[in-house]
């Protein structure tokens, strides 16, 4: 049952976050979490009330703080998929995200076997192969240290490994939730998305003035943010189950495998394509995340 909750967060995800990366890359990643959030927040509110339960205080302080973490890991992880490859910063964002919560459900007693941590280790590889891009590419470097810095901080791969940590911990505090309360820790999670946006969004507005980027406009964009906030929401979900029902690192590790879904996307929509050590990395992570899943 954890296998197929899992693993259908894993194909929500995947879903949700090219079509999110979509809209990011016609708009901002900012604008098109204000259509995706609050989407996802109503989906979730209406399940709360459909399946009861009862709201508890350490549950719903769990789910918030873990919105807050959400929140920020979908600011970045939608910049960096409006700056990079989907095929690249997908899988370094989830094999972030898979790594943290396997360390801390160690740490909490679950036991993984040898070729679990084996593939533990694999997938750290797999950051790094998939992470290097074509230096021949690159525009010619600038003489001061600081801009050059910024760009390696702003690049899709460095975005995309910030965003797997705060999922990361968005994974483990929603495990520490516990399910006493129904689905109203992920209420208070989405609630701590919409606050984090809210912020991010008045921040870049005050910096950049009245327009702080293109709209999301037209009805097909504005319909593909929307049903992008309801997979994201589903994928929640399910992700929440599977993780009361079974070990942290067991779900975690599953439900990252969603950049199989967005990069399969992402070849049929944008043609891309990967460097040879991508695709080994791509391989590695692959080995990796079976070898985890095994274990």
């Amino acid at each position: 049952m954890v296998t197929a909750l899992a693993l259908s967060a894993a194909l929500a995800y995947g879903v949700a976050d090219f079509l999110g990366g979509a809209v990011a890359r016609r708009s901002t990643a900012l604008k098109a979490l204000l259509w995706c959030v609050p989407m996802g927040l109503a989906i979730v509110l209406l399940a709360a009330f459909l399946t009861g339960g009862r709201p508890t205080a350490p549950g719903l302080a769990s789910g918030f703080v873990a919105g807050l973490a959400g929140g920020t890991g979908l600011i970045t992880f939608y910049r960096a998929l409006a700056r990079g490859p989907m095929s690249v910063v997908a899988p370094v964002s989830a094999l972030a995200s898979a790594v943290l919560p396997v360390i801390v459900g160690v740490a909490r007693g679950e036991r993984l076997d040898t070729g679990a941590l084996a593939g533990v280790l694999l997938c750290l590889v797999a950051i790094g192969l998939v992470s290097m891009e074509d230096s021949a590419a690159r525009p010619a470097a600038e003489p001061r240290r600081g801009l050059d810095a910024r760009r390696l901080l702003d690049s899709g791969p460095a975005m995309a490994a910030v965003s797997g940590a705060c999922f990361g911990i968005f994974f483990i505090l929603l495990k520490t939730a516990g399910d006493d309360g129904g689905l109203w820790p992920l209420v208070a999670a989405r609630t701590g998305n919409v606050a984090v946006i809210a912020v991010a969004f008045a921040a870049m507005a005050r910096m950049r003035g009245a327009d702080p980027g293109p709209r999301v406009s037209g009805r097909l964009l504005i319909g593909l943010a929307l049903l992008s906030g309801a997979l994201d929401a589903g994928a929640n979900a399910l992700y929440f189950v599977a993780a009361q029902q079974g070990m942290l690192s067991l779900a975690a590790v599953l439900t990252s495998l969603y950049p199989a879904i967005t990069v399969l996307l992402a070849r049929i929509a944008y043609s891309e394509r990967l460097r040879a050590v991508q695709r080994v990395g791509m391989a590695v992570a692959v080995a990796g995340v079976a070898l985890v899943t095994v274990g």
